[in-house]
Protein backbone atom coordinates (compact mmCIF):
# COMPACT_ATOMS: atom_id res chain seq x y z
CA UNK A 1 0.00 0.00 0.00
CA UNK A 2 2.84 2.40 0.87
CA UNK A 3 4.53 1.59 -2.45
CA UNK A 4 1.31 2.50 -4.25
CA UNK A 5 1.22 5.86 -2.44
CA UNK A 6 4.86 6.53 -3.39
CA UNK A 7 4.00 5.88 -7.06
CA UNK A 8 1.14 8.39 -6.83
CA UNK A 9 3.49 10.96 -5.23
CA UNK A 10 5.89 10.60 -8.16
CA UNK A 11 2.98 10.83 -10.59
CA UNK A 12 1.71 14.02 -8.91
CA UNK A 13 5.17 15.61 -8.96
CA UNK A 14 5.54 14.88 -12.68
CA UNK A 15 2.06 16.11 -13.65
CA UNK A 16 1.93 19.21 -15.86
CA UNK A 17 -0.67 20.82 -18.10
CA UNK A 18 -1.66 24.06 -19.83
CA UNK A 19 -5.38 23.60 -19.20
CA UNK A 20 -7.39 24.79 -16.21
CA UNK A 21 -9.88 21.97 -16.79
CA UNK A 22 -7.14 19.35 -16.49
CA UNK A 23 -5.90 20.98 -13.28
CA UNK A 24 -9.40 20.66 -11.86
CA UNK A 25 -9.62 17.00 -12.92
CA UNK A 26 -6.27 16.38 -11.19
CA UNK A 27 -7.50 18.13 -8.03
CA UNK A 28 -10.69 16.07 -7.90
CA UNK A 29 -8.75 12.82 -8.50
CA UNK A 30 -6.44 13.41 -5.53
CA UNK A 31 -8.14 15.90 -3.22
CA UNK A 32 -11.85 15.59 -3.98
CA UNK A 33 -14.41 14.15 -1.57
CA UNK A 34 -14.28 10.86 -3.45
CA UNK A 35 -10.59 11.17 -4.34
CA UNK A 36 -7.64 8.91 -3.69
CA UNK A 37 -6.63 10.61 -0.45
CA UNK A 38 -10.01 9.96 1.13
CA UNK A 39 -9.69 6.29 0.20
CA UNK A 40 -6.27 6.08 1.84
CA UNK A 41 -7.50 7.86 4.99
CA UNK A 42 -10.39 5.41 5.18
CA UNK A 43 -7.95 2.50 4.83
CA UNK A 44 -5.77 3.83 7.67
CA UNK A 45 -7.76 1.98 10.34
CA UNK A 46 -7.00 -1.35 8.67
CA UNK A 47 -3.21 -0.84 8.57
CA UNK A 48 -1.10 -2.81 11.05
CA UNK A 49 0.00 -0.79 14.05
CA UNK A 50 3.68 -1.06 13.24
CA UNK A 51 3.06 0.40 9.76
CA UNK A 52 0.69 3.21 10.71
CA UNK A 53 3.44 5.79 11.21
CA UNK A 54 4.99 5.24 7.77
CA UNK A 55 1.55 4.96 6.18
CA UNK A 56 0.39 8.25 7.73
CA UNK A 57 3.55 10.08 6.67
CA UNK A 58 3.16 8.80 3.11
CA UNK A 59 -0.48 9.98 2.95
CA UNK A 60 0.46 13.47 4.24
CA UNK A 61 3.29 13.68 1.70
CA UNK A 62 0.87 12.79 -1.11
CA UNK A 63 -1.64 15.37 0.09
CA UNK A 64 0.99 18.11 0.33
CA UNK A 65 2.45 17.24 -3.08
CA UNK A 66 -0.96 17.25 -4.78
CA UNK A 67 -2.05 20.52 -3.15
CA UNK A 68 1.21 22.29 -4.03
CA UNK A 69 0.96 21.07 -7.62
CA UNK A 70 -2.62 22.40 -7.94
CA UNK A 71 -1.65 25.78 -6.47
CA UNK A 72 1.45 26.21 -8.62
CA UNK A 73 -0.32 25.26 -11.87
CA UNK A 74 -3.26 27.58 -11.15
CA UNK A 75 -0.92 30.50 -10.41
CA UNK A 76 1.10 29.82 -13.55
CA UNK A 77 -1.98 29.69 -15.79
CA UNK A 78 -3.49 32.85 -14.24
CA UNK A 79 -0.25 34.79 -14.78
CA UNK A 80 -0.21 33.76 -18.43
CA UNK A 81 -3.82 34.92 -18.85
CA UNK A 82 -3.06 38.30 -17.28
CA UNK A 83 -0.07 38.86 -19.56
CA UNK A 84 -2.14 37.89 -22.57
CA UNK A 85 -4.97 40.19 -21.46
CA UNK A 86 -2.68 43.22 -21.19
CA UNK A 87 -0.41 42.76 -24.19
CA UNK A 88 -2.51 40.61 -26.50
CA UNK A 89 -5.31 43.15 -27.14
CA UNK A 90 -4.25 45.03 -30.27
CA UNK A 91 -7.27 47.36 -29.99
CA UNK A 92 -5.91 48.93 -26.79
CA UNK A 93 -4.80 52.53 -26.90
CA UNK A 94 -1.06 53.14 -27.16
CA UNK A 95 -1.34 55.76 -24.41
CA UNK A 96 -2.14 54.84 -20.79
CA UNK A 97 -5.83 55.21 -19.94
CA UNK A 98 -6.28 57.76 -17.15
CA UNK A 99 -8.65 56.98 -14.31
CA UNK A 100 -11.49 59.48 -14.10
CA UNK A 101 -12.84 61.08 -10.94
CA UNK A 102 -16.09 62.57 -9.72
CA UNK A 103 -16.09 66.22 -8.75
CA UNK A 104 -16.20 66.81 -4.97
CA UNK A 105 -19.53 68.65 -5.40
CA UNK A 106 -21.00 65.58 -7.11
CA UNK A 107 -19.57 63.29 -4.43
CA UNK A 108 -21.19 65.24 -1.60
CA UNK A 109 -24.47 65.75 -3.46
CA UNK A 110 -24.76 62.02 -4.11
CA UNK A 111 -24.03 61.28 -0.46
CA UNK A 112 -26.80 63.65 0.66
CA UNK A 113 -29.29 62.23 -1.85
CA UNK A 114 -28.48 58.70 -0.73
CA UNK A 115 -28.99 59.53 2.96
CA UNK A 116 -32.38 61.18 2.46
CA UNK A 117 -33.54 58.54 -0.03
CA UNK A 118 -33.28 55.97 2.77
CA UNK A 119 -36.04 57.78 4.67
CA UNK A 120 -38.37 58.28 1.73
CA UNK A 121 -37.28 61.58 0.15
CA UNK A 122 -37.33 61.79 -3.66
CA UNK A 123 -35.35 64.25 -5.80
CA UNK A 124 -37.00 67.21 -7.58
CA UNK A 125 -35.39 69.66 -9.99
CA UNK A 126 -36.36 72.97 -11.57
CA UNK A 127 -35.08 75.77 -13.84
CA UNK A 128 -32.12 77.93 -12.87
CA UNK A 129 -33.71 80.92 -14.64
CA UNK A 130 -36.77 81.72 -12.54
CA UNK A 131 -39.61 84.21 -12.29
CA UNK A 132 -40.28 86.47 -9.32
CA UNK A 133 -43.30 84.48 -8.15
CA UNK A 134 -41.52 81.17 -7.63
CA UNK A 135 -38.29 82.67 -6.28
CA UNK A 136 -39.75 85.33 -3.97
CA UNK A 137 -43.48 86.09 -3.83
CA UNK A 138 -44.79 82.57 -3.27
CA UNK A 139 -42.21 82.17 -0.50
CA UNK A 140 -43.74 84.96 1.56
CA UNK A 141 -41.49 87.64 0.05
CA UNK A 142 -43.80 90.09 -1.76
CA UNK A 143 -42.46 93.07 -3.69
CA UNK A 144 -40.61 95.64 -1.53
CA UNK A 145 -40.37 93.14 1.36
CA UNK A 146 -37.19 94.07 3.31
CA UNK A 147 -36.10 90.42 3.51
CA UNK A 148 -35.43 90.50 -0.22
CA UNK A 149 -32.31 92.45 0.63
CA UNK A 150 -30.95 89.31 2.33
CA UNK A 151 -30.18 87.96 -1.14
CA UNK A 152 -28.36 90.05 -3.77
CA UNK A 153 -30.04 88.88 -6.94
CA UNK A 154 -29.03 88.69 -10.61
CA UNK A 155 -32.02 90.08 -12.53
CA UNK A 156 -32.42 89.92 -16.30
CA UNK A 157 -32.05 93.53 -17.43
CA UNK A 158 -34.70 93.41 -20.17
CA UNK A 159 -37.28 91.80 -17.86
CA UNK A 160 -37.00 92.51 -14.12
CA UNK A 161 -39.50 89.73 -13.41
CA UNK A 162 -36.95 87.13 -14.61
CA UNK A 163 -33.88 86.30 -12.54
CA UNK A 164 -31.28 83.67 -11.74
CA UNK A 165 -32.66 81.71 -8.80
CA UNK A 166 -31.15 82.61 -5.44
CA UNK A 167 -32.12 79.32 -3.76
CA UNK A 168 -33.64 75.97 -4.68
CA UNK A 169 -36.73 76.81 -2.63
CA UNK A 170 -38.22 77.84 -5.97
CA UNK A 171 -38.15 74.15 -6.94
CA UNK A 172 -40.15 73.35 -3.81
CA UNK A 173 -42.80 75.90 -4.80
CA UNK A 174 -43.15 74.31 -8.22
CA UNK A 175 -43.31 70.86 -6.64
CA UNK A 176 -46.07 71.89 -4.21
CA UNK A 177 -48.05 73.46 -7.06
CA UNK A 178 -48.01 70.18 -9.00
CA UNK A 179 -48.18 67.54 -6.25
CA UNK A 180 -50.59 66.88 -3.43
CA UNK A 181 -49.48 66.02 0.13
CA UNK A 182 -47.92 63.96 1.50
CA UNK A 183 -44.78 65.52 0.01
CA UNK A 184 -41.26 64.44 0.87
CA UNK A 185 -38.62 65.79 -1.51
CA UNK A 186 -35.14 67.27 -1.69
CA UNK A 187 -34.05 69.77 -4.35
CA UNK A 188 -30.32 69.93 -5.17
CA UNK A 189 -29.00 72.45 -7.68
CA UNK A 190 -26.93 75.50 -8.53
CA UNK A 191 -27.98 78.95 -7.29
CA UNK A 192 -26.72 82.48 -7.96
CA UNK A 193 -26.19 85.56 -5.80
CA UNK A 194 -24.45 88.82 -6.54
CA UNK A 195 -21.71 88.42 -3.95
CA UNK A 196 -18.01 89.21 -3.94
CA UNK A 197 -15.86 86.19 -4.80
CA UNK A 198 -13.42 85.15 -2.09
CA UNK A 199 -12.01 82.03 -0.46
CA UNK A 200 -15.27 81.63 1.50
CA UNK A 201 -17.97 82.83 -0.93
CA UNK A 202 -18.80 82.79 -4.62
CA UNK A 203 -21.38 84.33 -6.97
CA UNK A 204 -22.69 80.84 -7.75
CA UNK A 205 -22.77 77.79 -5.53
CA UNK A 206 -24.84 74.66 -4.88
CA UNK A 207 -27.65 74.02 -2.43
CA UNK A 208 -29.87 71.15 -1.44
CA UNK A 209 -33.18 71.96 0.22
CA UNK A 210 -35.64 69.52 1.75
CA UNK A 211 -39.39 69.69 2.20
CA UNK A 212 -41.83 67.48 4.09
CA UNK A 213 -45.58 68.24 4.03
CA UNK A 214 -48.20 66.01 5.67
CA UNK A 215 -50.78 66.01 8.43
CA UNK A 216 -49.52 66.60 11.98
CA UNK A 217 -45.89 67.28 11.06
CA UNK A 218 -44.10 68.82 14.05
CA UNK A 219 -40.82 70.51 14.90
CA UNK A 220 -39.82 67.30 16.67
CA UNK A 221 -40.05 65.49 13.32
CA UNK A 222 -37.74 68.12 11.82
CA UNK A 223 -35.16 67.74 14.58
CA UNK A 224 -35.15 63.95 14.37
CA UNK A 225 -34.69 64.05 10.58
CA UNK A 226 -31.73 66.41 10.88
CA UNK A 227 -30.27 64.33 13.71
CA UNK A 228 -30.33 61.28 11.45
CA UNK A 229 -28.77 63.24 8.57
CA UNK A 230 -25.84 64.68 10.54
CA UNK A 231 -25.07 61.29 12.09
CA UNK A 232 -25.03 59.58 8.69
CA UNK A 233 -23.01 62.26 6.84
CA UNK A 234 -20.57 63.51 9.47
CA UNK A 235 -20.65 60.73 12.05
CA UNK A 236 -21.61 63.45 14.54
CA UNK A 237 -24.82 62.93 16.48
CA UNK A 238 -24.78 66.05 18.65
CA UNK A 239 -26.66 69.02 17.14
CA UNK A 240 -28.31 72.19 18.40
CA UNK A 241 -30.95 74.46 16.90
CA UNK A 242 -30.66 78.21 17.43
CA UNK A 243 -33.62 80.56 16.81
CA UNK A 244 -33.30 82.46 13.53
CA UNK A 245 -35.40 84.14 10.84
CA UNK A 246 -36.38 83.06 7.34
CA UNK A 247 -39.38 84.59 5.56
CA UNK A 248 -40.78 81.25 4.42
CA UNK A 249 -40.57 79.33 7.73
CA UNK A 250 -41.96 80.06 11.18
CA UNK A 251 -40.48 79.23 13.60
CA UNK A 252 -37.03 79.16 12.01
CA UNK A 253 -33.67 77.91 13.26
CA UNK A 254 -29.99 77.58 12.39
CA UNK A 255 -28.57 74.08 12.84
CA UNK A 256 -25.13 73.57 14.38
CA UNK A 257 -23.31 70.26 14.63
CA UNK A 258 -20.74 69.63 17.35
CA UNK A 259 -17.56 69.08 15.35
CA UNK A 260 -15.25 68.78 18.33
CA UNK A 261 -11.87 70.27 19.24
CA UNK A 262 -9.52 67.37 18.59
CA UNK A 263 -7.09 69.18 16.27
CA UNK A 264 -5.81 72.62 15.37
CA UNK A 265 -7.96 72.51 12.23
CA UNK A 266 -11.04 71.93 14.41
CA UNK A 267 -10.19 75.03 16.43
CA UNK A 268 -9.86 77.12 13.27
CA UNK A 269 -13.05 75.81 11.65
CA UNK A 270 -15.19 76.25 14.75
CA UNK A 271 -13.43 79.38 16.07
CA UNK A 272 -12.63 77.53 19.26
CA UNK A 273 -16.25 76.65 20.11
CA UNK A 274 -16.43 73.12 18.69
CA UNK A 275 -19.75 74.00 17.03
CA UNK A 276 -20.19 74.40 13.28
CA UNK A 277 -23.21 75.90 11.51
CA UNK A 278 -24.33 73.67 8.62
CA UNK A 279 -27.87 74.68 7.58
CA UNK A 280 -31.08 76.62 8.20
CA UNK A 281 -34.49 75.07 8.81
CA UNK A 282 -37.98 75.69 10.14
CA UNK A 283 -41.68 74.92 9.91
CA UNK A 284 -43.18 75.98 6.58
CA UNK A 285 -45.10 79.25 6.95
CA UNK A 286 -48.87 78.74 6.40
CA UNK A 287 -48.83 81.58 3.84
CA UNK A 288 -46.40 79.58 1.69
CA UNK A 289 -48.69 76.54 1.80
CA UNK A 290 -51.71 78.64 0.81
CA UNK A 291 -49.76 80.31 -2.03
CA UNK A 292 -49.04 76.84 -3.42
CA UNK A 293 -52.63 75.63 -3.13
CA UNK A 294 -52.23 73.52 0.01
CA UNK A 295 -54.70 73.84 2.90
CA UNK A 296 -52.64 75.11 5.83
CA UNK A 297 -55.38 74.14 8.31
CA UNK A 298 -55.08 70.49 7.31
CA UNK A 299 -51.40 70.20 6.51
CA UNK A 300 -48.16 71.35 8.08
CA UNK A 301 -44.55 70.73 7.19
CA UNK A 302 -40.91 71.53 7.62
CA UNK A 303 -38.15 72.70 5.29
CA UNK A 304 -34.36 72.86 5.50
CA UNK A 305 -31.54 74.00 3.28
CA UNK A 306 -27.76 73.70 3.20
CA UNK A 307 -24.84 74.62 0.95
CA UNK A 308 -23.30 71.60 -0.78
CA UNK A 309 -20.08 73.54 -1.44
CA UNK A 310 -19.60 74.33 2.22
CA UNK A 311 -20.12 70.72 3.24
CA UNK A 312 -17.63 69.64 0.55
CA UNK A 313 -15.09 72.05 2.04
CA UNK A 314 -15.65 70.48 5.47
CA UNK A 315 -15.58 66.83 4.45
CA UNK A 316 -12.55 67.12 2.18
CA UNK A 317 -10.70 69.82 4.17
CA UNK A 318 -10.61 72.24 1.20
CA UNK A 319 -9.45 75.73 2.18
CA UNK A 320 -10.70 77.77 -0.80
CA UNK A 321 -14.19 77.53 -2.36
CA UNK A 322 -12.83 78.85 -5.67
CA UNK A 323 -11.00 75.55 -6.21
CA UNK A 324 -14.38 73.90 -6.76
CA UNK A 325 -15.03 75.88 -9.95
CA UNK A 326 -11.57 76.59 -11.41
CA UNK A 327 -11.16 73.11 -12.97
CA UNK A 328 -7.53 72.85 -11.89
CA UNK A 329 -6.52 69.31 -12.90
CA UNK A 330 -4.02 69.11 -10.05
CA UNK A 331 -6.87 69.65 -7.60
CA UNK A 332 -9.38 67.36 -9.30
CA UNK A 333 -6.91 64.47 -9.59
CA UNK A 334 -6.91 64.17 -5.81
CA UNK A 335 -10.40 62.62 -6.03
CA UNK A 336 -9.51 59.84 -8.47
CA UNK A 337 -9.77 57.13 -5.85
CA UNK A 338 -13.11 58.39 -4.55
CA UNK A 339 -16.33 56.79 -5.80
Amino acid sequence: MIDKIKELIAEAEAFTTQSKDEVEIFRIKYLGKKGLLNDFFAEFKNVANDQKKDFGQAINTLKTTAQNKVNSLKAELENKEQVKGVFGDLSRSGEPIEIGARHPISLVKNQIIDIFSRIGFNVSEGPEIEDDWHNFTALNLPEHHPARDMQDTFFIQTNPDILLRTHTSSVQVRYMENNKPPIRTISPGRVYRNEAISARSHCFFHQVEGLYIDKDVSFADLKQTLQYFTTELFGKSKIRLRPSYFPFTEPSAEVDVYWGLESETDYKMTKGTGWLEIMGCGMVDPNVLENCGIDSKTYSGFAFGMGIDRIALLLHQISDIRLLSENDVRFLEQFKSTL
